[in-house]
């Protein structure tokens, strides 16, 4: 959510921003009309109400004279005020609401250094880690490895749940646990934030505090009783100081959050189904930051740092992404994208967006702080990053260490996690 001074004060600067992201920037003239209406109320309403306390106050000064006549019509016309302030109040309450429901749909504005582009391909690359390796054979594919190796089971997934919905068996699932405990200790152990076990089920004031909601909610899996499945640790890590004010000496608050997540995947049909590189539910290590305004650009490239530490440490060819305006998203101010090598697939995943929304979700969820005893409160600066989504991990892991023999060398970092060196 933006500021609202912003968009009454430079329109043309908000439509801008909206524009560089490829979105229709005619939301900002419908926050107008609806603002300028409402403050005409506001002012309105204001006015009849200190008039009829005007007109009431006269009341006994008119019957203490004598002048009943007088007080009679001066009850009258108090009467007709209030009531005319009572219809502006209620038309004020719906013009709020209106206002709400529009800044609930604004996007955010893209950082200054954000580089123009319309999507994907004029991101910018920033760097690479590591080599591509190499096979004697044309890699497998990491569905027929963890085929061979009784690793995964999609079928039996599908008939238990539905099509996107994944069993890990054996040495599989020994992998999957594995990974997520070495990513959670080398993000608390390591790189200092505080380990966060979250619901996996949140209210609708959560999802709108992050900007999931009102714009993704086909995205989402919703109960009976107006409940949600996370799509990511990110909503309950946020929503842990909605309508809460930090002290100033707490920040940075770094925060490491494991969870499933799940997805229903809306519009993504037929869009990288193959293997587990899609699916419905997955787990993910988040890292969520809180921190001063100022300090938040810093705080972006070191949650980047954090994040692609993972991936040195497990010893994984990626690169590091810059997203164009046009790429970057309805909620990010900037992002960069880690991106891993598919061997077999002879591309590049996304495996983690590092993300600075500024104050946007800030606003949402109303988490402010204060500076110092007796200051007026600011709203913190928010970010937040996979440390790392699992499934695209967990194949890249399978395509990478596959050996001539068919076995699968499991990286040095995760044998004290998984209690071998092969998968045979």
């Amino acid at each position: 959510m933006l500021d609202r001074d912003l968009i009454r004060r430079h329109p043309d600067a908000v439509r801008l921003g909206i524009s560089r992201k490829g979105i229709d920037a005619s939301i900002v003239d419908r926050f107008l009309e609806i603002d300028a209406e409402y403050r005409r109320v506001k002012t309105e309403t204001g006015e009849l109400q200190a008039e009829s306390n005007r007109v009431s106050k006269s009341i006994g000064q008119l019957m203490a004279q004598g002048k009943r006549d007088d007080a009679e019509a001066a009850k009258a016309r108090a009467k007709e005020l209030k009531d005319a302030a009572t219809v502006g109040e209620t038309r004020e309450k719906e013009l709020e609401t209106a206002m709400r429901e529009v800044e609930l749909e604004f996007p955010n504005l893209p950082h200054e250094s954000v580089p123009n582009g319309r999507d994907e391909t004029e991101n910018v690359v920033v760097r690479m880690w590591g080599e591509r390796p190499t096979y004697a054979e044309a890699p497998q594919p990491h569905w027929d490895v963890a085929d061979r190796l009784g690793l995964v089971d999609l079928a039996r997934g599908a008939k238990i749940t539905g099509s996107g919905f994944v069993v890990y068996t054996g040495w599989g699932a020994r992998l999957q646990r594995a990974l997520f405990t070495f990513m959670l200790d080398v993000q608390t152990q390591k790189n200092g934030y505080r380990e966060i076990y979250p619901p996996y089920v949140v209210n609708r004031a959560s999802l709108i505090g992050t900007g999931n909601l009102p714009k993704f909610e086909e995205d989402l899996y919703r109960t009976t009783d107006d409940l949600f499945l996370i799509p990511t640790a990110e909503v309950p890590l946020t929503n842990l100081y909605r309508d809460e004010i930090l002290d100033n000496d707490q920040l940075t608050v770094k925060l490491a959050g494991y969870s499933s997540c799940f997805r229903r995947e809306a519009g993504a049909a037929g869009k990288d189904t193959r293997g587990i590189q899609r699916i419905h539910q997955f787990d993910k290590v988040e890292l969520v930051k809180f921190c001063r305004p100022e300090e938040s650009y810093d705080e972006l490239e070191t949650l980047v740092a954090d994040a692609e530490s993972v991936l040195q440490a497990l010893g994984i060819h990626y690169r590091i992404v810059e997203l164009c305006a046009g790429d970057l998203g309805a909620k990010g101010c900037k992002c960069y994208d880690l991106e891993l090598w598919s061997p077999a697939m002879d591309k590049y995943l996304e495996i983690s967006s590092c993300t600075n929304f500024e104050a946007y979700q800030a606003r949402r969820a109303n988490i402010k702080f204060r500076r110092a005893q007796g200051e007026k409160p600011e709203f913190v600066h928010i970010l937040n990053g996979s440390g790392l989504a699992l499934p695209r991990l967990f194949a890249s892991i399978l395509e990478t260490f596959q050996q001539p023999d068919g076995s699968l060398l499991v990286p040095e970092a995760l044998r004290p996690y998984v209690g071998t060196e092969f998968i045979r």
